[in-house]
């Protein structure tokens, strides 16, 4: 194992773009380069957002070499170790994307609760220290890890850089949010406290097309399915969809429009600045697909789609026009078919909608980790979350009978 050193760098635009995302990002885009480098271009990050980042390097101190050209590596002749030619002098092996917070707006993970009990208590909440993709509920890596390293050293040096950080800045909290379920349990062995709460995903068991999926389900079910996709076949022109490299300036401000519109009626909160969209799509083209709908070349509704081999994740839905249906087209089923035909096994459709039951996502659990400073508080908060875990367990079984597939041993039903 080489020698490890770590620090803190507030911008990616001191990090090397290959280096970053050759780490482990499993199957999110959402720690990749392009998308949090988005966010700090786009001022949706930064210390007037309320979410100042921090982002904790491990790197290898011992330089790498390359071969000469003469294809020796020249380190065993005279002279060698000189005359190899050197990649830069650090290696980047692990990063954590934290972000240093005054608020909780933007988490999906919420602990107002939290913060209200400190204060009736006396005791400081903010700033806490925040391990999130902003802004971004989805599951995946926040201890990223590059794939030849052994994993152990390296997550215990950004651990310990993180709870440094904390230290240095005064945070009475750290909370990790939307890890993986492994990365959890490598966090309880570091201190952490394990939170329960789920979303609703939807999972590809091997269909060969929609009316595979379809016919797991109850008649009732598919028949409201059929009927759901008829009307907006009837009633709306076909969707398209656009990937990154080819939305043009006008695409790009559609989704923008899109984006505010929706919030708006919907009575959230535009954390989003203008120049995400525009700045995201330029960082990483390759990631970015829009379920795009047009009438008499004009757009009228849209659903933004971030893809990767492993997964893909709705983000944002929006329309000039209000056609019956067509949001379940654009932000489900279009997605579940795309799903179905790449053969990608997971669809995260965002956070919240138990409307999502219905149509075939699955309550799955998701996973934050917790440290609190003051220990009282801290002890206090330890029981809460294992009440709140089995009430969580008990929520989703309930949930679960909801779902609209058959029984196993049910015969197929038109």
């Amino acid at each position: 194992m080489p020698d490890l050193t770590s620090r803190v760098v507030s911008s990616l635009a001191s990090v090397d773009a290959a280096q970053w995302n050759s780490l482990d990002h499993g199957p999110s885009p959402f720690t990749e380069y392009g998308f949090l480098r988005a966010l700090e271009r786009s001022g949706s990050v930064g210390v007037m957002a309320g979410w100042e980042p921090c982002y904790v390097l491990v790197e290898t101190s011992t330089p790498a070499r390359v071969p000469r050209a003469d294809g020796a590596d020249g380190a065993d002749e005279p002279g060698g170790a000189e005359a190899a030619s050197e990649i830069p002098p650090t290696r980047l092996v692990g990063a954590v994307a934290a972000y240093v917070k005054a608020h909780s707006y933007g988490e999906y993970i919420f602990d107002w609760a939290w913060a209200r009990a400190a204060e009736r208590a006396g005791l400081p909440y903010y700033p806490k220290l925040v391990v999130a993709v902003p802004m971004t509920p989805a599951t995946g890596p926040r201890l990223l890890v590059a794939k030849d390293m052994s994993r152990g050293p390296v997550v215990a040096r950004l651990v310990a850089g993180v709870k440094m950080l904390a230290d240095r800045r005064r945070c009475g909290s750290i909370h990790w949010l939307f890890t993986t379920a492994a990365e959890q349990a490598e966090l309880s062995a570091h201190g952490f406290m394990a939170r329960a709460s789920f979303q609703y995903h939807w999972h590809n068991v091997g269909y060969a097309s929609f009316d595979e999926f379809m016919a797991r389900m109850t008649s009732r079910r598919r028949k409201q399915l059929r009927k759901e996709r008829a009307r907006v076949q009837a009633s709306a022109p076909a969707l398209e969809w656009v990937p990154g490299a080819a939305l043009s300036g006008e695409d790009i401000a559609a989704i923008d429009r899109f984006y505010r519109t929706t919030t708006q009626n919907h009575h959230g909160q535009d954390y989003l600045n203008p120049g995400f969209f525009e700045a995201v799509v330029a960082e990483m083209p390759e990631r970015v697909q829009w379920a795009r709908v047009r009438r008499e070349g004009r757009t009228i509704a849209g659903a933004l789609y971030f893809e990767t081999d492993a997964a893909l994740y709705g983000r944002y839905w929006g329309c000039d026009e209000e056609i019956e249906f067509l949001h379940f087209e654009a932000a489900y089923y279009a997605a579940i078919e795309r799903c179905i035909a790449r053969k990608i096994p997971l669809f995260e459709a965002g956070a919240q909608g138990e409307h999502k039951l219905i149509r075939g996502f699955e309550p799955t659990p998701t996973y934050s980790s917790h440290w609190i400073r003051h220990p009282g508080f801290a002890a206090a908060i330890e029981r809460f979350l294992v009440e709140e875990a089995h009430a969580v367990q008990r929520n989703m079984a309930e949930l679960a009978t909801l779902l609209p597939f058959r029984a196993a041993d049910d015969g197929a039903d038109s």
